[in-house]
């Protein structure tokens, strides 16, 4: 007996040992995983001497195509561009950059993103997207971008160098904020802050589906429940806004102070919805309302565009390569949404509606529009000017054009295909590191085949 006691002493101490060891050995992967999420770029410094993009060919976007061009910016701004070469003299230590054969573009802009907010959708800790609450207003998504992202750069590489960062989840998610993909702090890399309220618009319809366990009559209760939340926060934050313009003394409350521009109608409301029902559900409570919003997601935008384009309600379409949203639709639906919408008249750009990880493939989503019917100059619209004049920052972004700033990319053709390169990139005038994790990688197993005898050394 005594035996057995210690064996299962020594058995215990045992267990404990090894437990405490797993448990040391999942910090240390969780550690190493966190680590993993800290980028090596180094951001760009302010722009040192004006810059001369010479002998290119300058999509401008905005306007005509100029062949045997160049751009000429400084301290962050296009002061000049044309054919040939700038007429007088040039600034002195001018840095010029021959770009003969050579394509310039307006920087790619993510129009709805969670890039900086989400690493490793596995590891919880690496994830700041979704706040607790249902209404919470006071947040904004900047805050929690991480500057540090191994994320940003691989979409960077890929010539995407703005993006709105939206928070997620609840009812009233939160804030949106433009982002530049490159800066020390989240405050260097902020455009706007606060660009305007996401919410989720309720469901207007119950789901009658194989997985779906709640029952047709409940659904209905918590759809009806969530639009009176929704009426009664707004009823809310009006009347508050009102009540403290009329008095200074009255409490501050910053919730609702984090409201004051959407209901003036400063700001706009990013709704998030997708069926028909939602949409009409939305337009119609927003004109009630006298709200301004922006359609974000919009499946199911097509069946409605007339009164989309009546209301003059933007949509972000979040993403081409999908299945189609209902059961009914042919498997092109998502592909030629867009050129539906633009043939209706209604404003729209396109995002990738992806996760962090892919939003590198913002550009192929784009081109798969333009082979389903969108002209190729309004699907390259559709990641450059649309998206900045619909989240409202076109009067810098978006185009290159005199007076606006230097956010742009030189490739070795049209961003929308595969196989094109970004080979230099400035955002703000600064010229951006393109490397990332996924070059390196690349980089690495190339040496590692070489080493072995399997590939040629170039």
């Amino acid at each position: 007996m005594k035996l057995f006691t210690q064996a299962s002493s020594l058995n215990m101490n045992r267990f404990n040992i090894l437990s405490r060891a797993a448990v040391c050995g999942a910090a240390l992967v969780l550690l190493a995983t966190v680590a993993a999420a800290q980028s090596r770029q180094v951001p760009a410094p302010n722009q040192s001497q004006p810059i001369l993009i010479h002998s290119a060919i300058v999509h401008t976007v905005s306007g005509d195509t100029i062949r045997d061009g160049y751009v000429l910016f400084n301290d962050g701004v296009i002061q000049d561009l044309g054919t040939g070469r700038p007429a007088g003299r040039l600034p002195r230590n001018v840095r010029e950059i021959d770009a003969t054969a050579l394509h310039v573009y307006p920087g790619l802009i993510a129009a709805r993103t969670d890039l900086g907010l989400t690493e490793v959708g596995a590891v919880d800790v690496t994830q700041d997207s979704n706040e607790f609450g249902r209404i919470r207003p006071e947040v904004r998504a900047a805050v929690a971008v991480n500057p540090d992202s191994d994320l940003i750069p691989v979409a960077r590489a890929n010539g995407i160098l703005l993006g709105a960062v939206f928070p997620q989840g609840g009812l009233v998610s939160g804030r949106c904020s433009i982002m530049r993909m490159d800066g020390w702090t989240w405050e260097q890399m902020a455009i706007e802050a606060e660009a305007g309220l996401s919410i989720n618009w309720p469901r207007t319809e119950p789901v009658n589906a194989w997985w779906m366990e709640t029952s047709e009559e409940q659904q209905r209760k918590e759809i009806e429940e969530d639009l009176e939340n929704v009426e009664r926060f707004f009823d809310e934050a009006e009347a508050y806004v009102a009540a403290k313009d009329n008095d200074d003394e009255l409490e501050t409350d910053l919730r609702m102070e984090a409201m004051r521009d959407v209901v003036s109608g400063a700001k706009p409301i990013f709704v998030n919805a997708s069926s028909a029902g939602q949409i009409e559900s939305a337009v119609a409570w927003a004109n009630r309302r006298g709200y301004r919003i922006v359609l974000v997601g919009g499946s199911g935008a097509d069946s409605v565009a007339p009164l989309l384009a009546e209301h003059n309600v933007p949509v972000i379409i979040t993403g081409l390569h999908r299945l189609p949203g209902r059961r009914h639709y042919p498997p092109s639906q998502p592909f030629t949404l867009p050129a539906k919408l633009h043939e209706a008249g209604v404003q729209f750009c396109i995002a990738s509606g992806a996760g962090a990880a892919h939003e590198r493939n913002l550009n192929h989503n784009v081109a798969t529009a333009a082979a389903y019917g969108l002209p190729k100059i309004e699907a390259l619209r559709a990641v450059t000017q649309y998206p900045a004049d619909i989240l409202g920052v076109g009067d810098d972004y978006g185009t290159i054009d005199t007076g606006k700033s230097a956010t742009l990319i030189i490739t070795t053709g049209d961003p929308l295909e595969i196989t094109t390169d970004t080979l230099i990139a400035f955002i703000d005038g600064r010229e951006i590191d393109l490397g990332s994790r996924h070059k390196a990688l690349y980089q690495k197993y190339q040496e590692k085949y070489r080493q072995l005898g399997l590939i040629e050394a170039e």
